[in-house]
């Protein structure tokens, strides 16, 4: 198949493959209770394997990415898409809390950044135009676990132990990931990559891995995404629990996180489109700052409609900023290293997301109100459009003045 037309079925694998592994893991808050009741664990211990998931996801995506960049993403993908189905599957029968936290935390978190950040790089390397479109197509496709999974997950479990649904889930991931993976190829450009000379508009191709690594670029990247992950991830992990805190029934307050997400479908991509129109940096750094404030508008709602209006704004804007760090990177490093710089981004992001069920959960206790979680996200959004603003391209390379000869 001609490269300009096989480039969009790696986006749909991209699209697919996220939406099914984000959506795997996340149906640990539609198993929660069945989980408590049936096993007698407490739900902070069963939660707290999200948490451990996350840091699982943070630890292991830049190994992912190093090991894309080295080996080529389908046998990166097809690992991780087997070890999510057999981990999912290894989790439903764990017999004490240890064990699931381990299971369901560690490999199931680990097996989902084989997937993110590789994705992420190959989609980059594959698109010079409409780069932008490409990568939050691939964002929205993950966008759609919680529309897709997790009702999924509620209907089996509306109708079976948790067990028995858990290990439906894990056939149903392995069953649709590990051919979808199989479709997944290494950029072309690559191949060329050491021939091709480097041109106006293209990353410095004599980086080495350490020197990126070591850039400031690298780290303006990695501190931006951290405090824009913790930005957004409170508000999402608690504002479920602080609409019922507002006398909103459990019922409507849910249908909040679907608006949400919803909403955040459309600005993935219309996010994109700007930053191919516009820029990644400066559509970036505009939607940062909308970010913060959005994340403290929640401190002014009480009623349904307001959250409802509330979460359009904020979940338009916060899914739209993430695929445009992946672009970033493919503007400023060599397509060479993808993998290991996006998984550097996704690493720092999993840690940010990681802090908002906990910081949550303890300004609650404290203080009986979840207003300060919206304040500190509100200070927390600040902080990543003040860093980003400070990115700064790396200077080109000059071109080489003609020898003169006698």
């Amino acid at each position: 198949m001609n490269p300009s037309t096989y480039r969009w079925v790696i986006v749909a694998a991209g699209g697919l493959l996220g939406c099914v592994a984000i959506g795997g893991m996340f149906s640990l808050p539609v198993f929660l209770q069945p989980i408590a009741k049936d096993t007698g664990w407490s739900v902070t211990g069963i939660s707290s394997a999200m948490t451990i998931g996350f840091l699982a996801m943070a630890f292991t995506s830049m190994a992912w990415g190093t090991l894309t960049d080295r080996f080529g993403p389908l046998p990166v993908v097809l690992t991780g898409s087997t070890v999510l189905s057999l981990s999912l599957f290894l989790a439903s029968h764990a017999t004490s809390l240890i064990a699931f936290q381990f299971v369901f935390g560690l490999l199931v978190g680990a097996s989902c950044a084989a997937i993110f950040a590789p994705m992420m790089a190959t989609v980059t390397g594959w698109f010079d135009t409409h780069r932008g479109l490409a990568v939050s197509l691939v964002s929205a496709g993950m966008g759609m676990a919680p529309m897709t999974m997790a009702p999924f997950a509620a209907w089996l479990v509306s109708g079976h132990d948790w067990r028995t649904s858990m290990q439906i889930v894990a056939l149903v991931v392995g069953a649709i990931m590990i051919p979808v993976s199989l479709l997944v190829r290494r950029a072309p450009a690559l191949a060329a990559a050491a021939a091709a000379p480097v041109t106006g508009g293209a990353p410095q191709a004599e980086m080495s891995v350490g020197e990126a690594l070591r850039s400031p670029q690298f780290f303006i990247l990695l501190a931006t995404n951290f405090f824009c992950c913790a930005t957004h991830s409170g508000p999402i992990i608690h504002t479920v629990s602080y609409a019922v805190s507002c006398g909103i029934p459990l019922i409507a307050a849910v249908t909040i996180y679907s608006v949400e997400g919803f909403a955040g479908l459309f600005g993935r991509i219309g996010f994109g489109l700007l930053g191919d129109r516009f820029g990644a940096k400066r559509v970036l750094v505009t939607g940062l700052l909308l970010q913060a404030f959005g994340a403290l508008s929640y401190v002014f709602a009480r009623e349904l409609v307001m959250f409802y209006s509330v979460a359009a704004v904020f979940g338009f804007i916060y899914a739209g900023t993430m695929p445009l760090y992946a672009v970033l990177v493919r503007e400023n490093f060599p397509l060479k290293m993808m993998g290991t710089v996006i998984g550097g981004t996704a690493m720092a992001g999993s840690l940010g997301m990681a802090t908002g069920p906990l910081a949550g959960g303890l300004i609650y206790d404290a203080f009986s109100s979840y207003a300060w979680l919206y304040i500190g996200s509100w200070a927390m959004g600040l902080g990543a459009f003040l860093m980003a603003m400070t990115f700064r391209p790396f200077a080109r390379p000059q071109a080489q003045p003609a020898a003169v000869t006698a």
